[in-house]
């Protein structure tokens, strides 16, 4: 399932396909809304502070499937972490940003990620891991390499961007919904294959062609 296949769908074109959440989590000032207004709107600003949660939809055009999502954009100073968990509650991805310039900042995403391992089992959410502001190349405190590496070994996507430029942006969030669409696809799988293999007493269905229950 490549990335490339999405592309974002102008309101009103399109039927709203199913909904997904995506919530933003990261500290301060490491670009998460200028991250979300460049994808939603193809605009850069320089800052933009949240209050709260900022509230932004957008539809994507993926296999031939349609799908919305609605981006929760969460504020990251300290005064509103107590209330975080309010915006990802019921959340199909998140997206953990960081800034690159800043090294205390992909700690900060190291904590939060902890955080929704203890409120998501594993697997049910898609999580992605981004460096943004890969434009401050002179000013990199945390290496490619090293998000890579963290990223690979929490299971996690991982990608640097810049909204400020654009790179990278677009690819992050399309390579979400493949996640998004992959994860869907096995859950319903597990689901087809209990229903059609195991009855209401956990005995086999005959059509299976063998035998798995042991008397």
């Amino acid at each position: 399932m490549e990335p490339s296949l999405a592309h974002s769908v102008p309101p009103g074109e399109e039927g709203a396909g199913r909904v997904y959440k995506l919530v933003l989590l990261g500290s301060s000032d490491v670009g998460k809304s200028s991250v979300t207004l460049r994808y939603v709107k193809d605009e850069f600003r320089e800052s933009i502070p949240t209050t709260g949660c900022a509230f932004f939809t957008q539809r994507v055009c993926l296999q031939n499937r349609t799908l919305q999502f609605e981006i929760w954009d969460t504020a990251g100073q300290e005064r509103y972490h107590s209330v975080c968990h309010l915006y990802y509650r019921g959340a199909n991805a998140a997206l953990l940003v960081y800034d690159i310039s800043r090294k205390e900042t992909f700690l900060r995403a190291q904590l939060w990620l902890q955080e929704l391992e203890k409120c998501f089992p594993h697997g049910e959410l898609v999580i992605a891991l981004i460096g943004n502001k890969s434009d401050l190349q002179e000013e990199r405190q945390v290496s490619r390499e090293d998000g890579q590496s963290f990223a690979d070994t929490k299971q996690l996507f991982f990608m640097e961007t810049s909204a400020r430029t654009g790179a990278g942006v677009q690819e992050a969030f399309e390579a979400v919904a493949c996640e998004l669409l992959i994860l869907e696809h096995q859950t319903e799988d597990r689901t087809r294959r209990r229903d059609t293999g195991v009855n209401i007493e956990g005995t086999c269905v005959p059509h299976l062609g063998r035998n798995c229950c042991n008397t």
